[in-house]
């Protein structure tokens, strides 16, 4: 799954990405932007898009491609 971690005190969003990155992102908003402010906010879960699932069909294709390739040559 893919996070993003809204700001509780503005209309700071942090990136899509693992949980840990988008925590991290929140807390260095909060240091930069918010000094002495707990971090604070609500967390949007992306379900429909998982984390580096945009990689995994086309290491998939790549791949069949190069199986048929090579099942081609002689």
């Amino acid at each position: 799954m893919a996070y993003r971690f809204w700001c509780g005190e503005c209309g700071y969003k942090s990136d899509w990405g693992s949980e840990s990155h988008g925590e991290k992102q929140q807390i260095e908003h909060y240091a930069a932007r918010h000094p002495g402010t707990p971090p604070g906010g609500q967390v949007e879960v992306n379900r429909k898009n998982p984390e580096g699932g945009a990689c995994l069909p086309v290491i998939v294709i790549a791949i069949v491609l190069l199986v048929l390739a090579a099942s081609c040559h002689r």
